[in-house]
């Protein structure tokens, strides 16, 4: 039988999975793949850091023009994460006639078009099926399974530290900071998890779906954000009550002839299939005009759900198939015609807001009429007994208010107007409402 080789770049956590998959499982993979695939580099920062694993035969090297540089190689496979090493890495391994496979979402969010140019440019394949949800199939099931549609909508959870950390406090009743620390204990979020719990890591994988489903160009610049590091242990108690549960939701809808883009915490009905996806797990709800409602469940990240991911591409590539799909769907490119942006100001959904205020006489009427002004109606309305705390002998109440749809741009002029009442105490909180 034939024998493809491989470098990775970057033997990491996915890297290390990668290269067990490929060794342990060699002769399944060759059976799917109609060729032997062999790992024969693999490029590390940092030649003396111990690794666990078998990594018998394979050249460890630190530099990656090693791998670049031998004609034997057929696919160079980045791991390594970040933007601008990955980028030169990629590009270069392109120019000299290399597939390239990828599990690099900030990569692909912010150079998709030079990436993909330089891969036509070269005719070969750049697979990134883990960039978006790990071990999710995701990318393969738009492009391939859904294919007779037009994607309508997507609503997804596509970070699993997110979802993790907002069902310990939902299950839990843990405060966020705590559930950031248990995350971080058992591996789930970094040292340093801003790029997760500001939502960035979120935008990235929505950008590359966007692309995917909408032929849509966008940069994490061009969605609308807002992360978990702000949710107070009280809104989760409140949308319990109300019958949802809170998750970080990346959501692109086809609206008015835009495409509208959304990463922020929303509230979810309790019943509903997203509500149920707990713990690290990922989950994408796809809407085709076809199809209609589709569900794609599964880990999004790990050593072994991604290196699944991974090795699946490279099957994809040694058989053909992610040339021929890179040269039909023509990824990124700058030619097709632009898919229009919904403006923020012009987004329509219905929300949940809470305010802490006075316990006066007439204060839901004045927060009522500043609404009513504004055209934005109300669902329903939660008001408890006042709290222990107040300006001298006046009490406060939270106000929980649900809104039936409302455009962005006059819900956001009402809550300017109602947080400056003077019987408002704190600054309005606001989420949407998934439905």
């Amino acid at each position: 039988m034939q024998q493809v080789s491989v470098g990775l770049v970057g033997l990491g956590t996915v890297g290390a999975g990668v290269a067990r998959i490929l060794t342990q499982h060699a002769d399944r993979i060759a059976r799917r793949a109609g060729r032997r695939i062999d790992c024969k580099w693999a490029v590390v920062r940092d030649l003396k850091k111990p690794r666990e694993g078998d990594f018998e035969g394979l050249r460890i090297v630190d530099d990656p023009r090693r791998v670049i540089d031998d004609p034997e190689v057929a696919i160079v496979v980045e791991l390594i994460g970040g933007v601008d090493a990955a980028r030169r890495i990629v590009l270069d391994a392109l120019a000299a006639g290399k597939h390239v496979v990828t599990a690099n979402k900030a990569l692909l969010a912010e150079h998709g078009p030079e990436i993909f140019a330089a891969a036509r440019k070269a005719d070969r394949a750049v697979a990134f099926e883990a960039s978006s949800a790990g071990g999710v199939p995701i990318v393969g099931a738009i492009n391939v399974g859904l294919a007779a549609n037009q994607i309508q909508s997507l609503a997804a959870i596509l970070n699993g530290t997110c979802n993790y950390i907002l069902t310990q406090m939902t299950q839990g009743g843990i405060a966020y900071a705590d559930a950031l620390a248990g995350a971080q204990a058992l591996g789930y979020a970094e040292a340093d998890p801003t790029l997760d719990v500001d939502g960035t890591d979120t935008a990235h994988k929505l950008a590359i779906l966007a692309q995917l489903a909408f032929g849509a160009n966008v940069t994490t610049a061009d969605i609308p954000r807002e992360g978990i590091d702000r949710l107070e242990l009280a809104d989760l108690t409140y949308a319990r009550e109300l019958g949802y549960t809170i998750k970080l939701l990346a959501h692109a809808r086809l609206a008015d002839g835009a495409l509208e883009l959304r990463v922020a915490p929303t509230l979810v009905r309790r019943d509903a299939p997203l509500a149920q996806v707990h713990g690290p797990y990922n989950a994408v709800r796809a809407v085709g005009d076809a199809v209609g409602d589709t569900l794609f469940y599964g880990r999004g990240a790990g050593m072994m759900p991604t290196a699944s991911a991974v090795v699946a591409d490279l099957i994809d590539v040694v058989v053909g198939r992610a040339l021929l799909t890179s040269r039909t769907l023509d990824f990124w490119s700058t030619e097709a015609p632009a898919v229009p942006l919904l403006p923020p100001s012009r987004s329509r959904r219905r929300n949940y807001l809470r305010f802490l205020i006075a316990d006066r006489p007439g204060v839901i009427a004045a927060i009522a009429q500043i609404l009513g002004d504004k055209g934005i109606s109300i669902a329903s309305v939660i008001q408890h007994e006042p709290g222990d705390e107040g300006e001298g002998d006046e009490a406060t109440v939270p106000l929980v208010i649900m809104t039936h749809l409302a455009v962005e741009e006059h819900l956001r002029e009402a809550i300017a107007q109602i947080d400056r009442l003077d019987v408002v105490r704190a600054p309005s909180v606001r989420l949407g409402v998934e439905e």
